[in-house]
C-alpha cells in the first residue's frame, strides 16, 4: 500500500487563498512567526472592541429616519453592558418603560411585520451595516407587497428581546437585525433573526437565521433578498424555524415579487 502524498506547497497556498482562516501560519522555532502572532493579536483586539463599543442611538436613529422610518427606542433590563455581557437573561425583556412604550403604541400598530434593530454582541456591526441593509429591505419587502408596521430599536438586546416586543406591538412576525458575536476574522458581522407569532418563550429552534451580513460575507442585496424571501413565505406558511426551509436560491423557488400567494 501507498502512502498519501504529502501536501505540496502550491496546496497549501491555494487554500489560504480562498478562506481567512489561520493555516498554514508557519513557525519560528516552538512558537509562530512575529507576522502571524501580531495580526491575531490585532484581530482579538478588533473582535473586543466591538464587542465593547458604545451603541449610537441617535446616529443609527437619524439614518433610520433619513428612510423614511420613524423609529421607536427602547432598551432591555441591563442597566450596563456589563449586566448585559454577565447576565444574558437581561438581556432578553424589556424594561419596565419600554414595555409600557409599546403597550400603549398596541392600538396604532398596523403591520404584519415588526422589526428590531439591536445591539447585540457587536454594536460595531449595527453601525457599519444596520442602515444600508434597511435601505435595500425596504425595497424588497416593497416588492413583495409585505406589509411594514412598527420599526424598533433596542439597546441592550438579545436576539429574544424581540419576542416580547413582537408580542406587545401584536406584530405577525418579528425580525431582529442584531451585531452577531464578533470573530477573530469578521468583528462587524450582522444578523436577521425572524420569527413568526413572536411570544415570550420562543425557542431558538422557531427561528430563521440570516447570518454573516458584512463586507468579506453576504452582501446587503442577497441578505435582503433572503429575509424578505423568508418573512414571505412564514407569514404565508405561519410558520419560522426547523419548519421552513430556506429556498430562496433554489431554481424552483418564486421570485420574491411574486405576490400571487393569499396573504
Amino acid at each position: 500500500m501507498s502512502l498519501p502524498r504529502a501536501p505540496t506547497r502550491s496546496s497549501v497556498t491555494d487554500l489560504r487563498s480562498f478562506t481567512p482562516a489561520r493555516v498554514a501560519l508557519g513557525r519560528s522555532g516552538a512558537s509562530l512567526p512575529t507576522r502571524a502572532l501580531l495580526d491575531f493579536t490585532l484581530d482579538h483586539a478588533r473582535a473586543r472592541d466591538a464587542v465593547h463599543a458604545v451603541f449610537d442611538v441617535p446616529a443609527l436613529v437619524a439614518g433610520l429616519t433619513d428612510l423614511g422610518l420613524r423609529p421607536l427606542h427602547v432598551a432591555s433590563r441591563a442597566c450596563d453592558r456589563q449586566d448585559y455581557l454577565k447576565r444574558p437573561d437581561l438581556g432578553r425583556r424589556l424594561d419596565q418603560p419600554s414595555a409600557r412604550l409599546l403597550a400603549e403604541r398596541e392600538a396604532s400598530s398596523s403591520g404584519r411585520l415588526a422589526i428590531v434593530i439591536g445591539d447585540g454582541l457587536s454594536p460595531a456591526a449595527v453601525h457599519a451595516h444596520a442602515v444600508a441593509l434597511m435601505r435595500k429591505l425596504l425595497r424588497q419587502l416593497a416588492d413583495a407587497g409585505l406589509d411594514l408596521g412598527d420599526v424598533v430599536v433596542a439597546s441592550g438586546a438579545r436576539v429574544a428581546l424581540g419576542d416580547e416586543i413582537g408580542a406587545l406591538l401584536k406584530a405577525s412576525m418579528v425580525a431582529v437585525l442584531i451585531g452577531e458575536r464578533p470573530g477573530l476574522s469578521a468583528p462587524d458581522s450582522l444578523g436577521a433573526y425572524l420569527t413568526f407569532a413572536p411570544e415570550i418563550g420562543r425557542t431558538d429552534a422557531e427561528r430563521n437565521c440570516v447570518s454573516n451580513i458584512h463586507r468579506a460575507g453576504l452582501a446587503y442585496d442577497e441578505a435582503a433578498f433572503k429575509i424578505a424571501w423568508l418573512v414571505r413565505e412564514g407569514l404565508a406558511r405561519k410558520k419560522t424555524g426547523v419548519a421552513l426551509k430556506d429556498e430562496s436560491g433554489e431554481g424552483t423557488a418564486r421570485p420574491i415579487a411574486d405576490d400571487s400567494r393569499p396573504k
